[in-house]
């Protein structure tokens, strides 16, 4: 499952700021390494581990291979947290509506700004 392995995969810390770095910018391993706390061999390995997990992507340039984002594995984690955000969303809307006073019968619930007189 996408989903899952994108989660794992973002648990570990360095991990995830590997994949930060690749969100403001594609990298080359050398250029992650250098940006890291970590060796470039453990960079390339957790690299691997966000190119299984579906979150990164790499494409080759000359000699070198640049690592970016995958937008396909990220829209997966994105579907995955929306269910769960549209869910909370609507409960929210309906408590708002029931704590607000005249909203049940049909009035507006819109807050209104009284002006000095």
């Amino acid at each position: 499952m996408v989903v899952q392995a994108g989660f794992e995969a973002l648990a570990d810390p360095t991990r995830r700021r590997i994949f930060e770095t690749l969100a403001e910018a594609p990298h080359s391993v050398g250029s992650l390494a250098a940006l890291m706390p970590v060796s470039r061999p453990a960079v390339s390995q957790h690299l691997r581990v966000l190119r299984d997990a579906g979150l990164v992507s790499a494409t080759a340039r000359g000699t070198r291979r640049i690592d970016a984002v995958d937008l396909a594995g990220v829209g997966a984690l994105r579907a995955y947290s929306d269910r769960f955000w549209t869910a909370a969303l609507a409960d929210f809307a309906a408590t708002v509506i029931a704590d607000t006073p005249g909203a049940a019968a049909g009035g507006s619930a819109a807050v209104r700004s009284e002006e000095p007189g």
